[in-house]
C-alpha cells in the first residue's frame, strides 16, 4: 500500500487509522481474523476489509471512523522512538525549503520519520529524499514503515554519523535540514552537497545558545538571509453571539449621589432635556426585546508551548568564501 495512492476500498494488509476521538486514534494494519481492542470494544479486522475509507465500522460497544492514513495522520498516530516535529513546524518547514516536486532533500536527524513522510510528499513524483541517523536500530525500523508504506522509491535511509563524516554526497541537494543538538558541526559538510545553483538550509533548535551558535557558522560559510522564526498553533473557535439591546432612553440619574456643589450643574442640564418621554411604553418594551448576533472568535483556555526555533539560510555557491 502506498501512502500517497489513495484508493477507496480497505484490502488486506493496509495500513489505517483507526479514528475513535480527536485524541485517540491508533493505526493498525489489516489482517485476516484479527481483532483491535479500544474503549468502544472489539474491532475485527474483517469488518474493515472491503469498506470505504471514511466509513464507520461497528465494535461490540460503539462504532469507530477507519480513515486513510494521510502524513498528518500518521504524525498523530506514529509509535515515538525519539521527539517529533507535529504539524505547525512541518508546514513552515516545507514551504521555506522551496521544497516541489523534483526536489532533492538531506535530512539529517530521521528518528521517527515524522517529518520524512511530509518531505516525501512534497518532492513527488519526481524527487528524492536523503535522510540520515546515528541510530543503527531506529534506521532499521524506519526503513521497514517506509517500505510498509510505499516510500522506498523515493526516501534512502543510511545509518551515519553526519556530524563527524558527513553526508558523503556532494552537489545533489536542494534543500538540508537538521534536527540535530550540534548542527553547527554539519553546516560545513551541507556547502559540498548542496548543487551549484546552491539551496535552503533548515536547522531545529529547542534553545536558543543552540540558534546563536548556529547563525555564527552559517554567516562564516557565507549563507545569506539568516532568519529564526518559532511557530506556535493557537486555534480560535469560532461562535455566533447573540446580545439583548439595552435601551437607556428611561434610564433616571439619582441625584443624591452627587455632592452638593455639583447639584446647579446637573439642574441646568435636566432643564435642557425635554419634559415628556419620548415614545410610549409600548415602544420601550419593544426595544427591551430588540437582539443583535454577530460572529466572534473565543481563544482556547490553553495552547501549546515551545517547540523549538526554526533557522533558515540560502546558500549560493558564488557566495562561498
Amino acid at each position: 500500500m502506498s501512502m500517497f495512492t489513495y484508493r477507496d476500498i480497505i484490502k488486506e494488509g493496509d495500513l489505517i487509522i483507526v479514528y475513535l476521538d480527536v485524541r485517540h486514534m491508533y493505526p493498525i494494519t489489516i489482517k485476516s481474523d484479527e481483532v483491535f481492542q479500544s474503549k468502544y470494544g472489539a474491532l475485527k479486522h474483517n469488518d474493515c476489509i472491503g469498506k470505504k475509507f471514511g466509513s464507520v465500522v461497528s465494535c461490540t460497544k460503539g462504532w469507530v471512523y477507519v480513515l486513510f492514513p494521510t502524513p498528518e495522520l500518521w504524525t498523530l498516530t506514529l509509535p515515538h522512538r525519539t521527539q517529533i516535529l507535529y504539524a505547525a513546524d512541518i508546514s513552515l518547514i516545507v514551504v521555506q525549503l522551496d521544497l516541489k516536486p523534483g526536489s532533492v532533500v538531506c535530512e539529517a536527524g530521521t528518528g521517527s520519520g515524522s517529518l520524512s513522510h511530509a518531505l516525501v510528499r512534497a518532492i513527488l513524483p519526481s524527487g528524492f529524499l536523503y535522510t540520515f541517523d546515528f541510530h543503527e536500530q531506529r534506521v532499521e525500523v524506519v526503513q521497514n514503515e517506509f517500505k510498509a508504506h510505499g516510500l522506498s522509491s523515493y526516501v534512502k535511509v543510511e545509518h551515519r554519523d553526519v556530524c563527524s563524516e558527513g553526508f558523503g554526497i556532494d552537489q545533489v541537494a536542494d534543500a538540508v535540514f537538521l534536527d540535530l543538538p550540534n548542527p553547527w558541526d554539519v553546516i560545513p559538510f551541507t556547502v559540498k552537497t548542496f548543487k551549484l545553483t546552491g539551496g535552503r538550509i533548515c536547522t531545529f533548535s529547542p534553545c536558543i545558545e543552540q540558534v546563536q551558535r548556529t547563525c555564527l557558522v552559517l554567516q562564516e560559510y557565507g549563507f545569506l538571509d539568516i532568519v529564526t522564526v518559532e511557530c506556535l498553533q493557537r486555534v480560535y473557535d469560532v461562535k455566533r453571539i447573540t446580545h439583548t439591546i439595552i435601551s437607556f432612553d428611561d434610564i433616571k440619574v439619582d441625584d443624591t449621589s452627587f455632592n452638593k456643589s455639583k447639584e446647579d450643574d446637573i439642574d441646568g442640564m435636566e432643564e435642557q432635556q425635554p419634559s415628556s418621554k419620548k415614545n410610549g411604553s409600548g415602544q420601550s418594551a419593544q426595544k427591551e426585546n430588540e437582539t443583535i448576533s454577530h460572529w466572534t472568535a473565543i481563544p482556547p483556555l490553553q495552547t501549546p508551548g515551545h517547540t523549538g526555533y526554526l533557522t533558515y539560510a540560502s546558500f549560493m555557491s558564488s557566495c562561498k568564501s
